[in-house]
């Protein structure tokens, strides 16, 4: 059985940003190194801020299972790095003109605004090659395996194409669920799945684990789904409405908001129950904060 754990979640969310923005100014390439051009786009997107949930699902994944981090360049670390760049690289690319054209992004212009069509196209590849140097460091042939499967064509980047050919049509609650959970769930997943493995977690755990990914992942996105309706857009930082604009397959178009709200909603509760009764740790923090965000 799993001991019952409490946590500040907040403050635990605040210091692993940091934490995070701290590896990826280490990680990524300097400004100062040619191409100049390219490095300053890469860090102009990585270091504009942002939830920086995919590094802190992996450390929470990680401590939960056992793992503690050394000071420096442990493996974690590493693939914390990793994973927020593949995050980027990828709103680099849906934000081009051939994706969803989008202008802003984390209330900023968008890469392809300040830098160009062709450097935003560049710093997005730069990134993901980038990512797989850090997790080849990590000398987790699982953790590397566990990534390419959450970005290729079964994972993120079949669900861009899926998401690309829904446009324009309406969809069912099974096609927009697929979508959602290859484009935006895969890498929640694997992030979850990549601490773990990274701490030694068993089968069983992992197991368990996958689940919470999973289920994490795709109310993630329905909430989203709802905020491009509901939000704010001072505080989202992006435009409100593009799906709508862009003839995006949507949950609340599928089933109607209310019913999105209560699937996501679902999604969290089943999450939650994944855990012993009051275990109250980070990534039940991290399942709650999911269902409340405004952002």
């Amino acid at each position: 059985m799993t001991p019952v754990r409490s946590v500040d979640g907040w403050a635990y969310l605040e210091s692993t940003r940091q934490l995070t923005d701290n590896l990826l100014a280490r990680y990524a390439p300097s400004v100062e190194a040619e191409p100049r051009s390219l490095h300053e786009a890469m860090r102009y997107s990585l270091m504009a801020g942002g939830k920086r949930l995919r590094p802190i699902l992996c450390l929470a994944a990680f401590e939960y299972c056992g793992g503690k981090p050394r000071e420096k360049d442990d493996p974690v670390h590493l693939a914390m790095a990793a994973l927020e760049m593949v995050h980027t690289y990828s709103l680099i690319h849906d934000d081009l003109p051939c994706m969803d054209d989008d202008d802003l992004r984390r209330g900023l212009p968008t890469v392809h605004k300040k830098f160009g069509e062709a450097l935003a196209v560049l710093a997005g590849d730069a990134l993901h090659v980038v990512a797989f140097e850090l997790m080849a460091r990590t000398n987790s042939i699982p953790a590397v395996a566990e990534l390419s499967a959450a970005v290729g064509t079964s994972g993120m980047l079949g669900g861009q194409v899926a998401d690309l050919e829904a446009e324009g049509r309406r969809v069912t609650e099974a096609e927009i669920s697929n979508i959602h959970a290859r484009k935006t769930g895969a890498l929640i997943r694997g992030s979850v799945r990549i601490g773990a493995i990274l701490a030694g977690a068993d089968q069983k755990m992992l197991a368990r684990l996958t689940s919470y990914g999973e289920k994490i992942g795709l109310a993630f996105q329905i909430v989203d789904d709802v905020l491009d309706i509901e939000g704010d857009a001072r505080i989202l930082g992006k435009e409100i409405g593009s799906d709508s604009k862009n003839q995006k397959a949507t949950y609340p178009a599928a089933v109607g908001l209310e019913t999105a709200k209560a699937r996501a909603g679902g999604l969290i509760d089943e999450a939650l129950a994944l855990f012993e009764p009051y275990d109250d740790n980070v990534l039940t923090y991290i399942a709650r904060y999911i269902g409340q965000r405004e952002n």
